[in-house]
């Protein structure tokens, strides 16, 4: 379907805001409702949950004081998000060792790695599907045993110039006029993280569809009202009922391709809600200062040439 954004939506004057409308699709979405679901992992460091999509996995962890969350022999790279304040942390890999505050993206190279909390807090680990020992710990493996025909086969982006190393990035408190986001984005994922807002304007929705893409929905903070919508194809054997589930924090929603989507922030306050894509996004990589890390990563070559 082409997307419907309000003129004062900055997604609106992208020259890919419309889709081709080409078929439906069966995939349901997949929900890690955190708050209320068992931990898959729970042990003196800390407890962990898993949930996957097609392409991403998204490994959110409550850690305890000192909790120490390691990766020997990653095959790509990840991203850890301290989305709160006052949440310190110590990461290592490639033999090198940084720290932070806490309110901090970290994108980690590949091979061995680990992150240490001192006084615990939330953590969310980003990896993609290429890890079968973290898919295999995801709740909703099942759901992936067949691959979503409307989803390419995972293609990592380049190689930063700079080569592999940490990446650490403050996250803003206030989103800059005009742009989405902020967004930064690494070989193997798109982390789209806007700063906490109130309720939002029903009178502006932004009901859209991706073509050939998941999204990941992951919320922090608040709560929202998720409105799905699979449009009909020619079977009839495939039409699915709408879906409109609310979520509180912290969760994770995988919503299919050609599915659409968008969503409602219900609290009155200190909503948060990151999109998150694997691969990144090359619509949102083409606009200007979108991307904030956009300059230590070059877009794939189809799309220079």
């Amino acid at each position: 379907m082409a997307a419907t954004y309000d003129k004062s939506d900055p997604r609106s004057r992208m020259a890919s805001s419309t889709s081709t409308g080409t078929g439906t699709t069966t995939t349901q979405p997949s929900y890690g409702l955190y708050y209320q679901d068992p931990p898959v992992d729970s042990d003196a460091n800390g407890k962990s949950w898993y949930t996957r999509g097609q392409n991403l996995i998204v490994n959110y962890i409550d850690a305890a004081p000192g909790g120490r969350f390691s990766r020997q022999g990653q095959v790509d790279e990840y991203m850890i998000v301290l989305a709160d304040e006052n949440t310190p942390w110590e990461a290592t890999a490639k033999g090198e060792t940084k720290s932070g505050p806490g309110h901090n993206v970290i994108i980690v190279p590949p091979g061995d790695s680990e992150i240490v909390l001192p006084q615990g807090g939330r953590v969310v680990r980003l990896f993609t599907t290429q890890s079968d020992d973290l898919c295999n710990k995801c709740t909703n493996n099942d759901t992936y045993a067949e691959h979503d025909p409307a989803i390419p086969a995972f293609q990592p982006w380049p190689e930063p110039p700079s080569g592999f190393k940490l990446r650490v990035y403050d996250m803003q408190k206030e989103r800059e006029p005009g742009k989405v986001g902020p967004i930064w984005r690494c070989t193997t994922i798109m982390l789209n993280f806007p700063p906490p807002g109130g309720p939002r304007d029903i009178t502006k929705m932004s009901p859209h569809s991706h073509d050939s893409f998941e999204q990941c929905s992951l919320v922090m903070g608040g709560e929202f009202l998720h409105h799905m919508r699979w449009p009909w194809g020619l079977d009839r054997n495939d039409w699915r009922e709408d879906q409109h589930p609310v979520v509180g924090n912290p969760s994770a929603t995988m919503i299919p391709a050609r599915v659409i989507h968008t969503s409602v922030s219900m609290a009155p306050e200190n909503n948060r809600l990151a999109d998150i894509f694997s691969p990144p996004r090359l619509d949102f990589s083409l606009q200007d200062g979108w991307v904030k890390n956009g300059d230590e990563y070059p877009l794939p070559q189809a799309a220079e040439a």
